[in-house]
């Protein structure tokens, strides 16, 4: 099968495997998954699949059987934890985290990266630029800026009422 006619294959058959694996499997997401994998796998095997006459048979079984061994982990995972008593509680994040991820989406996107890398990741400048692309000056405009921008973002009204008073 040339790349052409893969592609083809694909554009014709994709939605139709993804309802039938929805249809199999309950789950629309994990049927995209599954369904992407397998046309991964193909990609790879195209020449084979072009000799077993049945393309679309063989995506729709290699779908079927990662979604199979997906379930398999996810099983053995609980079973596990069931086994310690369950997973570790997680009290999710608190107030502060909440405020500071909203502000930090309130940054234009290389900003927020480039704050996130610095803070979060203890990246030097020199590291940031490398990672990113940007020079050292950019990532120091954006580490300025973004500090700047978080500092308002960040503020406490109760603070600002007090001022104000």
């Amino acid at each position: 099968m040339t790349v052409e006619e893969f592609e083809e294959f694909y554009a014709h058959t994709a939605s139709r495997l993804i309802g039938q694996l929805y249809v199999m499997l309950g789950d629309l997401h994990e049927a995209q998954d599954v369904v992407q994998e397998a046309f991964v796998r193909g990609w790879s095997r195209r020449r084979q699949l072009d000799g077993a006459g049945e393309p679309e048979a063989w995506i729709r079984t290699v779908a079927w059987r990662l979604a199979v061994s997906r379930w398999r982990v996810r099983r053995r995972s609980a079973d596990a934890w069931q086994r310690r008593g369950g997973p570790p509680s997680d009290p999710g994040p608190g107030p502060e985290q909440v405020a500071l991820v909203s502000a930090l989406r309130e940054l234009p996107p290389k900003q927020r990266r480039t704050v996130t890398l610095h803070y979060l990741c203890d990246l030097t400048v020199v590291q940031i630029a490398a990672e990113t692309g940007l020079s050292t000056g950019t990532v120091k405009t954006h580490l300025v800026r973004g500090r700047a921008a978080l500092s308002h973002l960040l503020q406490d009204p109760r603070t600002e009422e007090a001022h104000g008073a």
